[in-house]
């Protein structure tokens, strides 16, 4: 089969097209003819080397997310057969024209998606719905602010917080990415680079913020958290380090927290499957929400892919086709 390849770590030309043998699967696992595969951050940072597979993972094949046609079961699979389409989170692979998938980590297309829109879905949901609904506890009369308003992620978190009645407030870097948000749902989108969220919000009393930057952003996020809230990190691109003034914490009852998801286990990602397939799935069928995507590149253009990610002037999703 025809696979995507980190040939070793650096910039996008170390991405290389190599035959690879069709991957074997264990029996609660469903090998996918491959038609669409997300491009996520988690992926440059993996070609990076800052980022390495997960033991039992496919480690030179990047790629969390996939839609496709189902060719063969594992024995012990009740939930899907032979021919049918699903979309799937996986711990690597999917890069590549066949990828293997946990049963339990497989999802039905939800109605009326072409299988490339389904694709962009697994690894932003399953993150936005376990950080925001679950680890951030929100609900309906929320105040919640999504820094990378315009990401992957952060234009399926402004559609689902606005869906369950929440104040959804956001930051962007330019003013068509303000432009998008506010379209998809947002009540306020601040250009960063232009704007001070942190003096713009300080008297808002922000309840929950899924927050992708880290670095200088923590300080101002805490100073804009109303008493008892939720701070959440899914990433940390402008630095891991950073100053927090305990005491701050202490006298609001704040609760900081985070999550990475590539290396939870696999009865964890089930439970997340099944939450989503039960709340999140049926509005796509609504049309309540919707997948955004920005570009599907052949996958023979994955390096023009990853350099597009890093460009950050995309936005939605990223997508590669087989």
């Amino acid at each position: 089969m025809k696979a995507v390849v980190i040939t070793e770590y650096g910039g996008p030309e170390v991405l290389k097209i190599e035959e690879r043998p069709i991957p074997t699967f264990a029996d609660d696992e469903v090998l996918i003819k491959v038609a669409a595969a997300g491009i996520n951050r988690p992926d440059i940072m993996q070609r990076q080397g800052k980022y390495p597979a997960p033991t039992g993972a496919v480690a030179d094949i990047p790629g969390l997310e996939l839609a496709g046609e189902i060719i063969a079961c594992g024995a012990a699979v009740k939930k899907y057969k032979i021919g049918q389409h699903v979309c799937a989170l996986v711990t690597g692979g999917a890069y590549a024209a066949y990828a293997v998938a946990k049963e339990d980590c497989c999802l039905t297309i939800p109605q009326g998606l072409t299988l490339a829109e389904a694709a962009s879905l697994p690894e932003t949901v399953f993150t936005v719905w376990y950080n925001l609904f679950i680890l951030g506890q929100l609900k309906s009369g929320d105040k919640v602010l999504i820094h990378g308003g315009s990401s992957g992620i952060g234009v399926m978190a402004i559609q689902l917080a606005k869906v369950f009645g929440c104040q959804v407030m956001i930051t962007a870097g330019s003013s068509q990415k303000c432009q998008a948000c506010i379209a998809l749902g947002a009540h306020m989108a601040i250009h960063y680079k232009e704007q001070d969220f942190e003096f713009l919000l300080k008297e808002t009393g922000v309840n929950v913020i899924l927050d992708m930057v880290g670095g200088s952003y923590l300080p101002k996020n805490i100073n804009i958290l109303a008493a008892e809230g939720r701070l959440v990190y899914i990433n940390a691109m402008q630095g891991r380090q950073a100053e927090l003034d305990i005491l701050k914490v202490m006298q609001k009852r704040l609760t900081i927290t985070g999550s990475t998801l590539r290396t939870r286990e696999t009865a964890f990602k089930a439970f997340l499957a099944h939450e989503i397939q039960k709340y999140v799935w049926p509005l796509f069928h609504d049309k309540k929400i919707k997948p955004v995507i920005f570009k599907v590149f052949d996958y023979r253009d994955v390096a023009q892919a990853h350099q597009l990610m890093e460009s950050s002037t995309h936005i939605g999703k990223i997508l590669i086709k087989f």
